[in-house]
Parts: structure tokens; sequence; C-alpha cells
């Protein structure tokens, strides 16, 4: 293998930051009632604002793909163009459509000539999974090059009209008209934005960043569902998967948006994702005292001391004075949110040469974790 290193990074946050206040106004109220939910879930997760490909007005000002190209082209300049690139790896888990693949149609706006693409799927880790294929290709000798994204446009998807069926279908059965906590809860959870990070085999750049390790973990084998779309579960614990149900259902049961097993995420997440981070270390043999910068992507502030006291428990404590997040400012954008988080500690100016910076992305969906390890040259 080898030697690869991230030489650029950059983001894209489209549109003026939304204030607390400003959410609803943007996603829509259902049904004509203020929701309850939205301050219940504010006041946990403790994000000030965040960003929506949406404008004033209320129309959409960028797809996904669009958003990932904006990113992609705020890597480049006269010394690395988008005809540069050789390999082009993009994970989200709001694509904007089925098919194509989202790396596809992140090609189709570059518009850049042939090259290589790539489209993990799955939830947050799909940016960490596109990272490490373009990692492993730049260090297999594959390619020279790699430009890597995670991207979100979820706002879509959180709009009031995607919930206006089932609300009138609630009333026609003669139930509360009021969605289920576990619809409501991402609404008020989820930001839009992109990242794009560009790997080479040598150390260019002000602040060229080597990539030591990448580990990932799945405990699918054990967990059932946790966040979905595009389906619907069942109290067995199965997901019932869209095409299962008639057309007419889609609305009535709100199948493709974001939903998020409150009770199941609560009781796991920082179990497994401590468990698989002291696999990691200790598969490399290192210990939080190698660890200069620790940036855990959380998706709300409510995890933040219980994933402390979580890795103290479990022998791996890291002091507070290592951790770096964004979360309060930028909103959880998920795919993107490590590279976002990244990109502001490079540009913090903070990064010495030789420090180490752990990289922690856990993946509600069915707990899969990712990490990376990487040393400021």
């Amino acid at each position: 293998m080898k030697d690869v290193f991230i030489t650029r990074i950059a983001k894209f946050l489209p549109n003026n930051p939304i204030g607390n206040d400003e959410m609803e106004e943007k996603l829509g109220v259902i049904d004509g009632r203020v929701s309850k939910a939205r301050r219940i879930v504010l006041r946990n997760n403790k994000i000030t604002t965040r960003y929506y490909a949406i404008d004033k007005n209320g129309e959409v000002t960028h797809n996904n793909a669009q958003l990932t190209k904006e990113a992609v082209e705020q890597l480049c300049d006269e010394d690395f163009t988008t005809n540069d690139i050789e390999l082009l790896s993009c994970g989200t888990s709001s694509p904007d459509q089925i098919l194509p693949s989202h790396a596809s149609m992140v090609h189709g706006f570059l518009k850049n000539g042939n090259m290589e693409i790539n489209s993990p799927s799955g939830a947050c880790c799909s940016g960490m999974n596109a990272l490490k294929y373009g990692y492993l290709s730049v260090g297999s000798g594959q390619k020279n090059n790699a430009v890597c994204t995670g991207s979100e446009r979820t706002s879509s998807w959180m709009k009031s009209d995607v919930f206006e069926d089932e609300v009138e279908h609630l009333k026609e059965l003669e139930e509360n008209p009021i969605l289920a906590f576990d619809k409501e809860f991402l609404r008020w959870m989820l930001s839009d934005g992109s990242g794009a990070m560009l790997l080479e085999s040598e150390p260019k750049g002000n602040t060229p960043l080597k990539i030591e390790w990448m580990e990932g973990y799945s405990y699918a084998f054990e967990m059932e569902t946790c966040m979905y779309a595009g389906g619907d579960k069942l109290e067995c614990g199965h997901l019932k998967p869209w095409s299962e149900y008639p057309a007419e259902m889609w609305g009535k049961k709100s199948l493709f948006a974001m939903k998020q097993d409150v009770k199941l995420l609560a009781g796991n997440i920082l179990v497994k994702g401590v468990d698989s981070l002291k696999n990691a270390l200790a598969k490399h043999d290192i210990t939080p005292n190698d660890v200069d910068y620790y940036l855990p992507h959380i998706s709300s502030y409510y995890f933040k001391e219980g994933l402390y006291e979580e890795l103290k428990e479990q022998g791996v404590e890291m002091p507070w004075n290592k951790w770096f997040l964004n979360l309060e400012n930028v909103g959880n954008v998920g795919a993107a949110s490590i590279y976002v988080m990244l990109e502001d500690l490079v540009a913090s100016g903070k990064l010495q040469k030789g420090q180490k910076i752990l990289l922690h992305v856990p993946e509600s969906a069915r707990f899969s974790y990712t990490y990376a390890y990487l040393t400021v040259c």
C-alpha cells in the first residue's frame, strides 16, 4: 500500500443558517398545528442553527447532487481542476432518486470527462465508506487521486406535504391526526450540506493529513432496524419495504419519510459505538493517549455526556480537551457531518505537524460504525 493523504478539503452549506424559530416556517406546519415535538427535540439536541436547500419562498435551491457538485468544485483551482479527478466516490443517505446512482448524478453536473465513480449506500457511514473506497483505490495504486464526498439534502423529505396524506388518512379512520413521534423526530434533527476531500499519494497542500487506517463494524446481525426510509417497521421488528405496499398506501403511511425508533436508538447507539471503538483501537495498538483530536459524529448533544461516560465505563476515556464538535452551528448533516467537522478543524489553524486525529462515525440505521485515524503532516 502506498501512503494516502487528504490534501484538500471543502464544504458547502446552502443558503443562510436557519434558527430554531424559523424551522417550522421553512418545513411547513402539519395539519395547521404547531409541533409540540419540535420543542422537545430541540431542547435535547441543543442545535441552534442548521442549513436547508430551500429559499425564502419555500422553493428548493439545490438537489443533493447539486450540493455535492458545489463542494467538489470548491476543492478545485487552476492547479487541480475537475478534469484531473480520476475517481469520484460519493456517499449519502438521501439520494435524489433510486436510479441512477448518486455519484452518477454528481458526475453529470460536473461535466468533466470520463472517470470511475462509486456510490456507497447507507446512512451516516456512507460518507466514510466513500472515503475508504478512495483510500484503498489510491493506496493500491489503482488511481493517482480520488475525490470523496458526503452529502445530504433531507429538508425536502421533511416538508409538511410529505405527511399530509397520512394525516388525512388518520382523520378518515377517526384517529387522532397526530404523527407518531418517531416520524416527527428527525424533522427537527437534520440539516442539508455537503463536504468533499481530495486524496493523493503525496502530502501536498498547506495541511495534508495522512490516513493511517480505516475500520468499519456492523451490528446488524444482532440489532433490528432503528432508522429507516422507504418502508414501515412491523411489530415483530422486521422492515416491510415500500415495494410490497400498494401505491395508494405510500402516502397514507408516509413510507418515504425518514423515521427513527427512538427507544432502540437511546438504548444501544453508545454501547455498540464504544465497543466497536475499542476493537479498532486494540487492533491498531493505540489508546486515547495517542489521540490529539477526537471528532465524534453525534446526532444530538443529548448523547455527548452519555458518550463520554460510556467511553469511561469501557476503559477508553477520551478527555474533554481532545473533543472537537460543530453540531450546534451546522446541525446534523448525516453523511456529510464528518467532512464538515474535519474541514472546520483544519480551517481553525489549530493543527500542528505530528498530531493525531480520530474520526468516529456511527450510523443508527442498523448500528454500523466507521473510524479513521489521521496524522497531520
